[in-house]
């Protein structure tokens, strides 16, 4: 009975791309944004082919007889499960397409094919052709003589089924190279008119191939498995950073999983690439719509000025609790702070990190990395800490997928600069996001521990929905050093406190929690269980989420992604309620809620509920000790449980719906940053310089410690005063439990005060 509330990994994941695919055809939406979230769901189906596919793929060479413990799917089942799904996603996909653009003509900007140009754009692109083009192609004929090219992954050809007197060959000819993706055409007016560079050639095909009749031609491009098994392929003759380069350039030489077609061609031509690159018929794709979206962000830079097809402008906020005309840390000292990105601005973490480079009392900056910025902040300021004195440590996670060249490159600036880097335990992915700051002071050791939900990467801050927590509590500060510490030698933290910390001390103690929650309900009591989350695949904490609604425990939860477990299924599921928002910011925040009413415990976290992150990373939940902050991110999930525009719920057959409107629209990330907007807090006045004393009225010469206010970040628009904060709760009892994992674990139980 159990095996129908189980949904395949990989099928589900597509449901996910598929909701994607629906705010492309969300008439609601401004045009180009659609297009936008087109593009999207075109490199999320990339990245799945080259990761997921790939894997699948892989697993189905070794050993086919293994079944995924949910599905109880083979490799080669999921693989057919997986094309067949695609393939029916294709005529949506090239709807959609189609539809947007026609809309896009209406506004002027036109993707304009060859067959309907004017006279002078033909001349223009023949020109074009001539002088840009021509002189660097790269075309290749397939005989004897020449052996088929090796193909990089995601780059656009065209294929063409030549013949001659000597025969019947192919031929091949580069597109991505060298070239400018968009070739936008002369225009007298303000409107926008385009064509792609493959077009172009295709266009030229037959001259290209002079001295042959093309007999059929079309455009393809590849997809290249890219998953590799980094301890399995290590070289002990290298450290893990050279490893990791050598990886890197394995990766882009692994075997096709994917081929990609503008147009259907006889089954010779396709025969014959599927034999070239070693692929089956069902892996072949056909498509209208472009092969690589990814031109989308040039067309958006050429149409910037037209304002009604995109998203109204929004930009991160000053948080209402942060006093700009003060130190970050002494803040931190007197309570708890909270960001909530995108809404509020990830600035006060980044001058936290700044202060503390300075800071003469500062000692440590210990800190965990997995994705950063381009040119990070971050980066600048724990390399200006390291230069300043202060023992810097950084974990850096190489093997952050398609990071890892960027990783690289910061772990050797951070050397050189003087700080320590670290790797992380063997196998284990290092996906915490942890800070800690130590300080000598007279009063004694202080510290200034974060703890986040996503990245520290300030551009992502900006699209992605995340959570930052900054505390002076020296309990999680001390589970906290216990990370570091356990991290510099390769260990395992094996007991904690007040953080959860997998692998060894996450799951179970979550599972503790729901067993609470099911014993009070079984007693009687409101049991519930909440959480937000990007995927759910964890079946032990899927079969612990089965006995919590068997029991009567209200189970909720936002899972934008991946779920694996299917709600409402009567008699094993009923009592528990999926959503998933997918809207203009990636919903990205992990939050964990255990009991209900004044009972609650609420945590935020880097892990959401899979087996990767429960059992095979290092990942890091906090609890939320702050009356005031907790009352926020609760507000954070009740709005989102209630938002009817852009949530949509799982049915019992596992599909998702718009959840119907009923009464006012509630649009949760609309909603949040019109909240951010109004909370904005106002400059406090700078005080009136005092007079300075004369000469015969002074004594003795004062000793004066200056305090300059940082200077105002100018996105952040003051707007109304804050909120007073609430006095912190007092610390949280602890209780022994045991568990899956380590029995040393403990289970947080905190008393909260009645919210009114």
């Amino acid at each position: 009975m159990k095996n129908r509330v189980y949904d395949n990994r990989e099928l589900s994941w597509l449901k996910f791309n598929q909701r994607v695919l629906e705010e492309a055809r969300d008439e609601s939406n401004p045009l180009l944004e659609r297009l936008l979230f087109q593009s999207i769901y075109s490199s999320n189906l990339d990245e799945f082919f080259m990761v997921r596919v790939g894997s699948l793929y892989d697993a189905s060479l070794v050993d086919d007889s293994h079944k995924d413990n949910k599905s109880k799917m083979k490799p080669s089942e999921q693989l057919s499960a997986i094309f067949s799904r695609v393939r029916e996603l294709i005529s949506t996909e090239d709807e959609s397409f189609k539809t947007i653009h026609k809309a896009l003509e209406t506004k002027n900007i036109m993707h304009k094919s060859m067959k309907n140009l004017t006279i002078q754009e033909l001349e223009f692109l023949e020109a074009y052709y001539a002088y840009e083009i021509k002189p660097f192609l790269n075309a290749l004929i397939i005989d004897k003589r020449h052996p088929f090219p090796f193909l990089p992954n995601k780059s656009i050809y065209v294929a063409a089924k030549l013949t001659s007197k000597s025969g019947i060959t192919l031929g091949i000819i580069g597109c991505s190279e060298k070239f400018e993706h968009v070739i936008f055409l002369p225009r007298q007016d303000d409107s926008i008119a385009y064509v792609l560079v493959e077009e172009l050639i295709f266009h030229f095909t037959d001259k290209i191939f002079s001295g042959y009749k093309v007999e059929e031609k079309t455009l393809m491009r590849i997809t290249r498995n890219a998953d590799i098994d980094v301890d399995e392929s290590f070289d002990r003759e290298l450290d893990f950073r050279q490893n990791m380069s050598v990886l890197i350039n394995k990766r882009k030489r692994l075997c096709p999983v994917r081929l990609q077609l503008s147009k259907q061609i006889s089954e010779p031509l396709q025969k014959e690439l599927c034999t070239r690159l070693e692929l089956s018929k069902k892996q072949v794709f056909v498509e209208k719509t472009p092969l690589d979206l990814s031109y989308v962000f040039t067309v958006f830079d050429k149409a910037a000025d037209k304002k009604e097809l995109f998203f109204e402008p929004q930009t991160s906020q000053l948080s209402r609790m942060i006093d700009e005309s003060r130190p970050m840390i002494d803040q931190i000292d007197d309570g708890d702070l909270f960001l909530s990105y995108p809404y509020e601005s990830i600035q006060p973490f980044i001058r936290l990190l700044n202060e503390a480079a300075k800071d003469e009392s500062v000692v440590s900056v210990k800190m965990t990395l997995y994705r950063v910025a381009k040119n990070s902040k971050v980066i600048k300021a724990l390399c200006a800490a390291a230069e300043n004195g202060k023992e810097v440590c950084v974990l850096v996670e190489l093997r952050a997928r398609f990071d890892e060249e960027n990783n690289i490159g910061w772990s050797k600036q951070l050397e050189e600069a003087g700080c320590r880097v670290m790797y992380g335990p063997k196998g284990l992915k290092v996906h915490s996001k942890l800070c800690l700051i130590t300080r000598k002071t007279p009063e004694g050791v202080k510290y200034t521990t974060q703890i986040g939900t996503g990245n520290y990467n300030e551009k992502t801050a900006g699209l992605y929905t995340d959570l930052c927590l900054m505390t002076a509590n020296r309990d999680i500060a001390k589970d906290a050093e216990e990370v570091f510490r356990a991290l510099s030698i390769g260990e395992l933290v094996e007991k904690s406190d007040l953080l959860l910390v997998a692998p060894r001390c996450l799951q179970n103690r979550v599972l503790e929690m729901m067993d609470n929650e099911i014993a009070i309900a079984r007693a009687g009591g409101d049991g519930y269980v909440g959480a937000k989350l990007n995927s759910l695949t964890d079946k032990v904490i899927m079969d612990k989420i089965i006995e919590c609604s068997q029991a009567g425990v209200k189970v909720e939860l936002v899972i934008r992604g991946i779920s694996c477990l299917v709600a409402g299924v009567e008699g094993v599921t009923e009592n528990v309620r999926i959503r998933s928002i997918v809207g203009r910011y990636l919903e990205h925040s992990r939050i964990y809620i255990f009991g209900s009413g004044v009972r609650k415990n609420v945590y935020i976290s880097s892990a959401d509920y899979m087996t990767r992150n429960t059992t095979r990373r290092v990942e890091v939940a906090a609890p939320v000790l702050d009356a005031e902050i907790k009352k926020r991110i609760l507000d954070i999930f009740e709005t989102q449980m209630n938002d009817n525009v852009k949530a949509r719920d799982m049915l019992p057959d596992g599909t998702y719906v718009r959840k119907p409107a009923s009464g006012a629209a509630v649009d949760a990330q609309s909603r949040f940053f019109a909240e951010a907007y109004a909370n904005v807090p106002k400059p406090k006045p700078k005080p009136e310089p005092k007079p300075e004393p004369q000469p015969e009225q002074m004594t003795a010469a004062p000793t004066v410690t200056a305090v300059t206010a940082p200077e105002p970040n100018p996105e952040d628009t003051p707007a109304v005063q804050p909120d007073i904060p609430e006095k912190p709760e007092p610390a949280p009892e602890k209780k022994k439990v045991s568990g899956q994992g380590s029995s040393d674990c403990s289970v947080v139980k905190v008393k909260v005060k009645k919210i009114k």
